[in-house]
């Protein structure tokens, strides 16, 4: 193949690298989901132009939004049948980059948030509408593009109808894949791992196969048990798969293929080659700033935890980082 096409394949996956383990720093892991059937009137505008305290807002033109979903799927993308109570999204985030600052901003939404959701019918429309966990509408279509696009109207939705240029899902099952071709993630460990069930050794110690996944994502029995802590891990991750993986990019072509091959089934977007090459060409230099979530409160329903959004700090949110004033 060309130079070319192999460079915008390394910045595909530059890209999808990113998306995922900003995902996986949010990300939780729960199959439960609660939804309700409910009525929703008419579809949210394209765009909202609102006031708040005497101030008039509008949509942000200097941005570009990617939402970024983690599927709770341990192999390849396939076609669901509808509600198989499978294909919930374990991680929703929406990345922001602002071109008049040189900056990404991301905001997470917690999988368990009460929001309204839709989906689609056959023939494209939405005629069904429901409100429960956010994680469930990924799960309310085919696994493919219906479930993304279920997933970008309840997102859009509840951020007052902010417009999403792209989405980019992913299988969680890769987690460990792109782990390993990078050649595998040094770390600096301070848990005992021996209560997860894990070999992972205290110090230096180089993360393989599935390990990856037991270091990111693991919380109960494991050192205090609090999410702050696995944090820290995560953060410690971070840092190490992007020395791994700038390493690996300097081999240029080859590697380019060796993570094409090895992702490329764990992938769903609506972004193409050409508009992800330059998109980051745009914002290679940017700086990662902010990473926040909305506040809220968990409340145990019938069966499962709840999530409800503090709906003045959410508004404060997209303001900040969506809307500008007139």
């Amino acid at each position: 193949m060309e130079n070319g096409i192999n460079f915008k394949k390394v910045l595909i996956i530059g890209a999808v690298f990113l998306l995922l383990f900003i995902g996986i720093l949010c990300g939780l892991h729960f199959m439960e989901s609660t939804f309700h059937n409910t009525e929703v009137p008419t579809e949210p505008e394209e765009t909202k132009t609102f006031e708040k305290d005497e101030v008039s807002y509008f949509p942000r033109q200097d941005i570009t939004t990617v939402l970024f979903i983690g599927v709770d799927e341990d192999g390849p993308v396939e076609e669901k049948s509808e509600n198989s109570g499978s294909a919930y999204s374990d991680v929703v985030i929406l990345l922001i980059f602002d071109e008049t600052n040189k900056e990404i901003n991301a905001i997470t939404l917690n999988r368990d948030s009460m929001v309204d959701m839709t989906a689609l019918d056959e023939n494209g429309k939405r005629n069904r509408y429901f409100y429960g966990q956010l994680s469930f509408a990924h799960s309310l279509g085919n696994g493919l593009e219906e479930s993304c696009e279920n997933t970008v109207w309840a997102v859009s939705n509840l951020l007052s109808d902010a417009w999403i240029d792209y989405y980019v899902s992913m299988n969680m099952g890769a987690i460990s894949i792109v782990n390993d071709v990078v050649g595998g993630v040094t770390v600096n460990v301070t848990d005992d791992f021996s209560e997860v069930g894990s070999s992972i050794q205290k110090g230096e110690y180089t993360l393989l196969g599935d390990e990856a996944e037991t270091f990111v994502r693991s919380r109960m029995n494991l050192g205090d048990g609090l999410n702050i802590s696995r944090m820290e891990r995560q953060k410690e991750y971070i840092k190490g798969f992007t020395e791994a993986l700038r390493a690996k990019l300097e081999g240029g072509d080859i590697f380019a293929m060796e993570v094409y091959e090895a992702v490329s089934d764990y992938v769903i977007t609506d972004c193409s080659a050409d508009s992800l090459a330059s998109m980051l060409e745009r914002y290679k230099d940017y700086e990662l700033n902010d990473i926040v979530s909305p506040k809220g409160e968990n409340v145990l329903g019938e069966k499962f935890y709840e999530f409800y959004i503090d709906e003045e700090d959410l508004e404060s949110l997209v303001l900040k980082y969506l809307y500008a004033p007139k």
